[in-house]
């Protein structure tokens, strides 16, 4: 019976697995073509994108929402703030796209190494970044995601990033502080070969 359930676990565990690669080691990524892609709803985020471009010498696009996310939308506490109302709206399965300002980086099909970065709302990625990654076509590229929390941990949104991209080898992300340094992502980059 022991033998029956253990096989059941690791079965359950390698389909969980099947629709995301991702290798522990980011040892090899090609960065000769690399892009840092992020939405930043209060800096932290665009902070560390910061420091990846500016280590790996990486171009880098800010995912814009048309309409900008106030203090005010942000405040989750708050049941009728903007982000509230979104997420019961993706709990219902109802919420729509967050129109974007610019939804494809100029020359993205040049890019074979994407780096994209977002807070973590809920457990997942800020819709921005669904918008960003329906919009665009990432077959044949690198996918590296990472986020900034104050205590969540990226959990499963990469993963949820990549079914929504459906290409792309995405790889094992990171998750930063809200007070990341540079000194953090420069250690991220030394650990992984980068």
């Amino acid at each position: 019976m022991k033998r029956l359930t253990a096989l059941l676990m690791s079965l359950a565990l390698a389909l969980g697995l099947a629709g995301c690669s991702a290798p522990s080691s980011l040892e090899g990524v090609d960065l000769d073509n690399a892009l840092v892609v992020y939405f930043s709803a209060t800096g932290n985020t665009e902070e560390a994108a910061g420091y990846i471009a500016g280590a790996i010498g990486a171009d880098v696009f800010e995912i814009v929402p048309t309409d900008p996310y106030t203090s005010e939308d942000l405040n989750w506490n708050n049941p009728e703030s903007r982000v509230s109302v979104e997420h019961a709206q993706k709990e219902a399965d109802t919420l729509q796209p967050v129109p974007l300002a610019d939804a494809t980086p100029d020359n993205w099909d040049s890019y074979d190494t994407v780096f994209i970065g977002y807070p973590i709302w809920w457990f997942e990625a800020a819709w921005p970044v669904e918008s960003f990654v329906r919009a665009n076509d990432f077959t044949g590229k690198t996918v590296i995601p990472f986020c900034t929390s104050a205590s969540s941990s990226i959990g499963e949104s990469g993963r949820l990033l990549a079914e929504l991209a459906g290409a792309g080898d995405w790889m094992e992300g990171q998750r930063f502080p809200s007070g990341v340094t540079q000194r953090d992502v420069e250690a991220w980059l030394d650990q992984n070969g980068l």
